[in-house]
Protein backbone atom coordinates (compact mmCIF):
# COMPACT_ATOMS: atom_id res chain seq x y z
CA UNK A 1 0.00 0.00 0.00
CA UNK A 2 1.17 3.52 -0.59
CA UNK A 3 0.23 6.96 0.60
CA UNK A 4 0.67 10.46 -0.72
CA UNK A 5 2.11 13.56 0.89
CA UNK A 6 0.25 16.83 0.21
CA UNK A 7 0.59 20.51 1.14
CA UNK A 8 -2.64 22.41 0.66
CA UNK A 9 -4.21 25.73 1.57
CA UNK A 10 -6.76 25.03 4.30
CA UNK A 11 -8.60 28.25 5.10
CA UNK A 12 -5.83 30.77 5.79
CA UNK A 13 -3.26 28.07 6.63
CA UNK A 14 -0.89 25.91 4.58
CA UNK A 15 -1.26 22.38 5.90
CA UNK A 16 0.85 19.31 5.16
CA UNK A 17 -0.87 15.96 5.41
CA UNK A 18 -0.34 12.31 4.49
CA UNK A 19 -3.25 10.39 3.02
CA UNK A 20 -3.71 6.73 2.17
CA UNK A 21 -3.89 6.24 -1.59
CA UNK A 22 -7.41 4.83 -1.45
CA UNK A 23 -9.90 7.46 -0.33
CA UNK A 24 -12.73 4.95 -0.08
CA UNK A 25 -13.93 3.62 3.26
CA UNK A 26 -14.43 5.14 6.68
CA UNK A 27 -12.47 8.32 7.40
CA UNK A 28 -9.87 8.14 10.20
CA UNK A 29 -7.99 11.35 11.03
CA UNK A 30 -4.72 11.21 12.98
CA UNK A 31 -3.46 14.13 15.05
CA UNK A 32 -0.06 14.05 16.77
CA UNK A 33 1.69 14.86 20.02
CA UNK A 34 4.01 17.76 20.79
CA UNK A 35 7.20 15.94 19.73
CA UNK A 36 5.70 14.12 16.74
CA UNK A 37 4.13 14.77 13.34
CA UNK A 38 2.06 13.19 10.56
CA UNK A 39 5.10 11.22 9.38
CA UNK A 40 5.12 9.35 12.73
CA UNK A 41 1.96 7.47 11.73
CA UNK A 42 3.45 6.53 8.37
CA UNK A 43 6.71 5.32 9.94
CA UNK A 44 4.76 3.25 12.47
CA UNK A 45 2.83 1.57 9.65
CA UNK A 46 -0.55 2.74 10.96
CA UNK A 47 -1.64 4.50 7.77
CA UNK A 48 -0.81 1.53 5.53
CA UNK A 49 -2.40 -0.91 7.97
CA UNK A 50 -5.70 0.99 8.02
CA UNK A 51 -5.62 1.34 4.25
CA UNK A 52 -5.25 -2.44 3.94
CA UNK A 53 -8.34 -2.78 6.15
CA UNK A 54 -10.39 -0.58 3.81
CA UNK A 55 -10.19 2.65 5.80
CA UNK A 56 -9.35 6.12 4.50
CA UNK A 57 -6.51 7.25 6.79
CA UNK A 58 -5.30 10.86 6.92
CA UNK A 59 -2.61 12.32 9.21
CA UNK A 60 -1.95 16.05 9.31
CA UNK A 61 0.78 18.29 10.67
CA UNK A 62 -0.87 20.89 12.86
CA UNK A 63 0.24 24.50 12.23
CA UNK A 64 3.78 25.00 13.53
CA UNK A 65 4.59 21.28 13.50
CA UNK A 66 6.18 18.97 10.95
CA UNK A 67 6.17 20.85 7.64
CA UNK A 68 3.03 22.94 8.29
CA UNK A 69 4.12 26.55 8.95
CA UNK A 70 2.76 28.56 11.86
CA UNK A 71 -0.72 29.98 11.34
CA UNK A 72 -2.77 32.40 13.43
CA UNK A 73 -6.02 30.46 12.98
CA UNK A 74 -7.25 28.64 16.11
CA UNK A 75 -6.37 24.94 15.87
CA UNK A 76 -9.95 23.75 16.30
CA UNK A 77 -11.03 25.98 13.41
CA UNK A 78 -8.14 24.66 11.28
CA UNK A 79 -9.43 21.17 12.00
CA UNK A 80 -13.00 22.10 11.02
CA UNK A 81 -11.72 23.66 7.77
CA UNK A 82 -9.57 20.59 7.10
CA UNK A 83 -12.55 18.23 7.45
CA UNK A 84 -14.59 20.44 5.13
CA UNK A 85 -11.86 20.76 2.47
CA UNK A 86 -11.10 17.03 2.38
CA UNK A 87 -14.79 16.14 2.69
CA UNK A 88 -14.16 13.93 5.73
CA UNK A 89 -17.58 12.76 6.94
CA UNK A 90 -17.73 12.53 10.75
CA UNK A 91 -14.29 10.89 10.94
CA UNK A 92 -12.86 8.90 13.79
CA UNK A 93 -10.35 11.33 15.30
CA UNK A 94 -7.21 9.81 16.86
CA UNK A 95 -5.53 12.19 19.28
CA UNK A 96 -2.38 11.35 21.27
CA UNK A 97 -1.09 13.62 24.05
CA UNK A 98 -1.41 17.25 22.83
CA UNK A 99 -3.49 15.94 19.92
CA UNK A 100 -5.78 14.29 22.46
CA UNK A 101 -6.41 17.62 24.14
CA UNK A 102 -7.24 19.16 20.76
CA UNK A 103 -9.51 16.22 19.91
CA UNK A 104 -11.43 16.75 23.18
CA UNK A 105 -11.71 20.49 22.57
CA UNK A 106 -12.82 19.92 18.98
CA UNK A 107 -15.43 17.30 19.89
CA UNK A 108 -16.91 19.62 22.52
CA UNK A 109 -16.92 22.56 20.10
CA UNK A 110 -17.99 20.76 16.92
CA UNK A 111 -19.83 17.61 18.10
CA UNK A 112 -21.68 17.26 14.78
CA UNK A 113 -18.38 16.82 12.90
CA UNK A 114 -17.01 13.87 14.89
CA UNK A 115 -17.97 10.22 14.41
CA UNK A 116 -15.81 8.63 17.13
CA UNK A 117 -12.78 9.39 19.28
CA UNK A 118 -9.55 7.61 20.12
CA UNK A 119 -7.70 9.38 22.94
CA UNK A 120 -4.14 8.22 23.67
CA UNK A 121 -2.43 9.59 26.79
CA UNK A 122 -4.34 12.85 26.31
CA UNK A 123 -3.05 15.86 28.25
CA UNK A 124 -5.19 18.60 29.77
CA UNK A 125 -7.94 16.21 30.87
CA UNK A 126 -8.73 18.02 34.18
CA UNK A 127 -9.49 21.22 32.23
CA UNK A 128 -12.41 19.52 30.52
CA UNK A 129 -13.65 17.30 33.33
CA UNK A 130 -16.94 19.16 33.83
CA UNK A 131 -17.75 18.94 30.10
CA UNK A 132 -16.76 15.34 29.39
CA UNK A 133 -20.26 13.98 29.94
CA UNK A 134 -21.35 15.99 26.86
CA UNK A 135 -19.32 13.65 24.62
CA UNK A 136 -21.69 11.07 23.15
CA UNK A 137 -19.63 9.44 20.39
CA UNK A 138 -17.98 6.02 20.82
CA UNK A 139 -14.63 6.63 22.48
CA UNK A 140 -11.57 4.41 22.88
CA UNK A 141 -9.15 5.55 25.60
CA UNK A 142 -5.62 4.09 25.37
CA UNK A 143 -2.96 4.71 28.00
CA UNK A 144 0.53 3.53 28.82
CA UNK A 145 0.75 1.94 32.25
CA UNK A 146 3.95 3.89 32.97
CA UNK A 147 2.85 7.24 31.50
CA UNK A 148 4.69 9.95 33.45
CA UNK A 149 3.40 12.89 31.35
CA UNK A 150 -0.34 12.29 31.71
CA UNK A 151 -0.98 9.75 34.51
CA UNK A 152 -3.29 6.82 33.91
CA UNK A 153 -5.76 8.43 36.34
CA UNK A 154 -6.58 10.86 33.52
CA UNK A 155 -7.59 7.91 31.37
CA UNK A 156 -9.77 6.61 34.19
CA UNK A 157 -11.42 10.03 34.50
CA UNK A 158 -12.22 10.03 30.77
CA UNK A 159 -13.62 6.52 31.03
CA UNK A 160 -15.84 7.45 34.01
CA UNK A 161 -17.18 10.67 32.48
CA UNK A 162 -17.64 9.68 28.82
CA UNK A 163 -20.58 7.31 28.77
CA UNK A 164 -19.85 5.37 25.57
CA UNK A 165 -16.16 4.70 26.25
CA UNK A 166 -13.69 1.92 27.00
CA UNK A 167 -10.23 2.13 28.58
CA UNK A 168 -7.30 0.01 27.42
CA UNK A 169 -4.08 0.24 29.46
CA UNK A 170 -0.94 -1.04 27.73
CA UNK A 171 1.39 -2.68 30.24
CA UNK A 172 5.04 -1.65 30.40
CA UNK A 173 4.39 1.28 28.03
CA UNK A 174 5.14 4.96 28.60
CA UNK A 175 3.49 8.14 27.34
CA UNK A 176 3.82 7.38 23.58
CA UNK A 177 2.43 3.89 24.21
CA UNK A 178 1.64 3.37 20.52
CA UNK A 179 5.38 3.65 19.81
CA UNK A 180 6.41 1.46 22.77
CA UNK A 181 3.98 -1.37 21.92
CA UNK A 182 2.84 -0.89 18.30
CA UNK A 183 1.39 -4.40 17.94
CA UNK A 184 -0.91 -3.96 20.94
CA UNK A 185 -1.85 -0.46 19.78
CA UNK A 186 -2.74 -1.60 16.27
CA UNK A 187 -4.68 -4.61 17.52
CA UNK A 188 -6.81 -2.50 19.86
CA UNK A 189 -7.32 0.30 17.34
CA UNK A 190 -8.50 -2.11 14.63
CA UNK A 191 -10.79 -3.84 17.12
CA UNK A 192 -12.38 -0.53 18.02
CA UNK A 193 -12.84 0.50 14.38
CA UNK A 194 -14.65 -2.78 13.66
CA UNK A 195 -16.93 -2.83 16.71
CA UNK A 196 -17.66 0.79 17.71
CA UNK A 197 -21.26 1.87 18.02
Amino acid sequence: MSSRSVREEIGSCLIHYIESESTEGEDVLFLHGLKFKAETWKELGTIDLLSEKGKHAVALDLPGFGTSPECEEAKDQVLADFLHTLKLERPIIVGPSMGGKLALEFTLGFPELVGALVLVGAVGVPEYRDQLSQIKVPTLIVWGEKDEVSPVENGQTLNQEIKNSSLFVIEEAGHPCYLDKPEKWHERLLGFLETKG
